[in-house]
């Protein structure tokens, strides 16, 4: 009588397909393969989704932020009679806009952890030496082996690595390797939005104290229409990225991506706490560089890489 052998099972349709000949298994184990296996063909790769819609909900993002940029230097700065009151909040809402647009740029060039496409070959099982009993899944849609807490996504085309979910507004996943600058983005769009939302408050009062001719390089209709949309667009962003920021922190500090949180899925990772989770995604040690785009978090890569059972 043949003994168990290891087998790759299709997680999409629950077909499962023996490469050697066995029926029947033993209990499904999980198999821990190191991170590094899994990502070696991709890591060096450039990352940049063609989707015609996140294309442009991405340049649309960039042109809100230009159009703040506008409006706040040239109808509310420059006019100003305050040289301090000018130079202290140019600084801080260009330095806060920059930050935005940086943390954009990487959460939407950096691969999210996709998998390698087509490496669920019977060659590659078997180079893995599987004990038996043992099982890989792969997805049927990119033909390559699921690691544990991965899904596939329509859109990119691949399986991605603790996929939270796909953002047209970065034209990318939001999965393991970017989700930082993904929290990033939002919180910078939100303190970004707030503070643009204070100066048109404090403008409008200065405009209505002095004359509307002498508080702005436009006319007095035109200041009001580019203040009136500065603001909607402001309190919209402000709501929308304050609520995303908050999902995306809870997400994090529960440790369940938003997928797994609407499928209901079965908690099959060790929990940990709230602390390790914040610094599992933004790095280790706590410093300033958790708040910088341009620091790239290890993301536990010491740690080893389960395949889903």
């Amino acid at each position: 009588m043949k003994s168990p052998v290891h087998r790759c099972r299709d997680v999409e349709h629950g077909r499962s397909h023996a490469w050697a000949g066995s029926s029947f298994l033993q209990a499904e184990q999980r198999i821990p393969v190191s991170k590094d296996v899994i990502t070696a063909s991709s890591a060096s790769a450039l990352w940049f989704i063609r989707d015609a819609c996140g294309i442009i909900c991405a340049i649309i993002t960039w042109l809100l932020v230009v159009y703040a940029e506008f409006v706040v230097l040239f109808v509310m700065l420059l006019p100003s009679k305050s040289l301090t009151y000018s130079v202290v909040n140019g600084i801080l809402f260009n330095t806060l806009a920059f930050l935005a647009l940086a943390s954009h740029l990487r959460a939407m060039c950096t691969d999210p952890g996709a998998v390698p496409k087509g490496n669920a070959t019977k060659e590659y099982i078997e180079s893995l030496q599987l004990k038996p009993g043992q099982v890989v899944y792969k997805c049927p849609k990119c033909c390559s082996i699921k690691p544990d807490r991965a899904h596939h996504c329509s859109v990119c085309k691949r399986c991605i690595r603790k996929m939270d979910h796909h953002c047209p507004w970065v034209n990318n996943c939001v999965g393991e390797n970017n989700q930082k600058y993904f929290v990033l983005f939002t919180m910078y769009i939100a303190l970004v939005s707030l503070h643009a939302l204070v100066m048109v408050v404090f403008h409008f009062l200065y405009c209505f104290e002095d004359d509307w001719t002498k508080c702005s390089s436009f006319s007095p209709p035109a200041t009001v229409i580019l203040l009136i949309l500065l603001c909607f667009e402001g309190l919209l962003f402000l709501i929308f990225t304050s609520v995303m920021f908050g999902t995306q922190v809870h997400s994090i500090c529960t440790d369940e991506t938003g997928i797994e949180q609407l499928k209901k899925e079965e908690r099959r990772w060790a929990k940990k706490t709230k602390w390790m989770n914040l610094r599992a995604v933004f790095g280790h040690p706590f410093s300033l560089l958790w708040f910088s785009p341009f620091s790239t978090p290890d993301h536990g890569k010491a740690e080893s890489y389960q395949y889903v059972v």
